[in-house]
């Protein structure tokens, strides 16, 4: 059985850092792109960053320069580096994979979903 482990979320100021891990579990995503999304209340699931199996990277243009992913394929793990965070970038944060090496930038496109992770950023 699949499993996506998000952790690493919770409460921090604006201006403040966190970084949200996501643990695969039941095969290896060593050569599948994996990616980040998040879901604000009232709002749609929207793309944040995408990496491929050799590290290659996508990020939207909302968090470009603030935020990083990153990848362990030896731990099946990918990462997500917050930095210089903002209010809006409060959300649901998800971490997702696909069963293709490509990266993409569209939810429908991944194959298996974490659980998802709270993020929250005060003024």
């Amino acid at each position: 059985q699949v499993q996506l482990v998000e952790s690493g979320g919770g409460l921090v100021q604006a201006g403040g850092s966190l970084r949200l891990s996501c643990a695969a579990s039941g095969r290896t995503f060593s050569k599948s792109a994996m990616g980040w999304f998040r879901q604000a209340p009232g709002k749609e699931r929207e793309f944040v960053a995408t990496i491929n199996w050799i590290g290659g990277s996508t990020y939207a243009d909302s968090v470009k320069g603030r935020f990083t992913i990153s990848r362990d394929n030896a731990k099946n793990t990918v990462y997500l580096q917050m930095n210089s965070l903002k209010p809006e970038d409060t959300a649901v944060y998800y971490c997702a994979a696909r069963e293709g090496s490509a990266r993409s930038t569209w939810y429908t496109e991944y194959d298996y979903w974490g659980q998802g992770t709270q993020v929250t950023v005060s003024s």
